[in-house]
């Protein structure tokens, strides 16, 4: 028995938010070996709250975990940090957040844009430990969560620069 295709392909974030219908939510995953940090927008998009870290199993049951959370949460997108190096080629562990994404888009219907993390635990981590004062065990239970929701807010900052910038001459309609 094949598998089924996503219908919905991988888009840009600024694609991203015209193929989300309206009051849909954003899911933005931080995909790590051990741990998926989950963050959620608001329904208009505008803020992105830390969420939840699922502890990952079973790859299988990872997926199904997270298409039941996007049901429960009436998620409209995903935003999936993709850990770019910094010199901006992508190895091993991009790899592996691909193919979860592409995983994960056999099992749901929704359109997913990726989102370059970089930096982001390193800010998340230097932001707990100068603002929040968490010790190093407290910081790692939540780390992860808020790179996801760190994450996620970069990408819904551009989709809403990307909304009110002005048009130019050039531009296309």
């Amino acid at each position: 028995m094949q598998e089924p295709v996503a219908a919905v392909p991988v888009v840009s974030v600024t694609e991203l938010s015209a193929v989300v219908p309206a009051g849909g939510r954003l899911l933005g995953l931080d995909i790590g070996s051990k741990r998926v940090g989950l963050a959620i927008s608001d329904e208009t998009r505008t803020v992105a709250t830390a969420d939840r870290v699922l502890e990952r199993e079973r790859y299988a049951d990872d997926l199904a975990r997270l298409a039941a959370l996007c049901r429960e949460h009436q998620v409209g997108g995903i935003v999936v940090g993709l850990p770019v190096s910094m010199d901006g080629t992508q190895g091993p562990q991009c790899q592996r957040v691909r193919q979860f994404a592409r995983d994960l888009l056999i099992r749901i219907d929704l359109p997913l844009a990726f989102w370059d993390e970089r930096l982001s635990t390193a800010a998340v981590d230097r932001m707990l430990i100068r603002e929040a004062d968490l010790s190093r065990k407290r910081r790692r239970a939540v780390i992860d969560r808020a790179a996801a929701a760190y994450i996620l807010q970069g990408a819904l900052d551009a989709m809403h620069a990307q909304r009110h910038s002005p048009k130019t001459a050039g531009d296309e309609a």
